[in-house]
Order: C-alpha cells, then structure tokens, then sequence
C-alpha cells in the first residue's frame, strides 16, 4: 500500500500498473500531474503477512490538486500472485483508488 500510495506521488504509471492484478488492471491509468498526493493514513489492515495470500487496507490518501486540499478514503484488496502483492480494487461500493 505504502509503495503504491509512493508510486502516485512520483507519477509512476508503470509500477502502479505492475502491482495491480491483471484482472482488474486499466490499460492506462491516467495520472493528473496537476495532483499532488502529500500523505497516507493506513486506518487498518486484516491479514496481509507472509503467512497470508490476501488482505485488506482501509486508508485515507490526502492530496493537493489546483491549490484545494482533497482526501480519497478506501477500503482496498490486495491479493498475493506470483509472491507479489498486488491490488486488486476497492471492497464496497463509493470507494475511489490509489
């Protein structure tokens, strides 16, 4: 999650699209340089050791965008593939991503 969330901040389209699962991966993802993603809250994590091959992460990313400060909240799924952790999408409905 920490990488990821670091991976938007630096605009790096390709390592967000390598740890995102092939099943819900976008072809593109579209970052908008005008947003400045300036800190992550990790509010809980379920599983997600070396033991587990999937979790969860509800986390708050607060960002910057055209001088209005903005906050995305998501409860997100990670899955184990190949030894990697990848995302997999948001849990619920109404969340948004990084």
């Amino acid at each position: 999650m920490r990488s990821r969330f670091s991976a938007f901040g630096r605009g790096d389209e390709a390592y967000l699209l390598r740890t995102w699962h092939p099943a819900t991966r976008p072809r593109l993802i579209g970052l908008d340089p005008a947003t400045r993603w300036v800190r992550l809250e990790v509010l809980q994590s379920t599983d997600g050791s070396a033991f587990h091959t999937g979790g969860a992460v509800r986390f708050r990313a607060h960002y910057l965008e055209r001088g209005r400060v903005g906050c995305l909240e998501e409860h997100s799924r990670f899955v184990v593939l190949d030894g990697a952790w990848l995302y997999v999408g948001p849990l619920g409905a109404g969340s948004g991503s990084p």
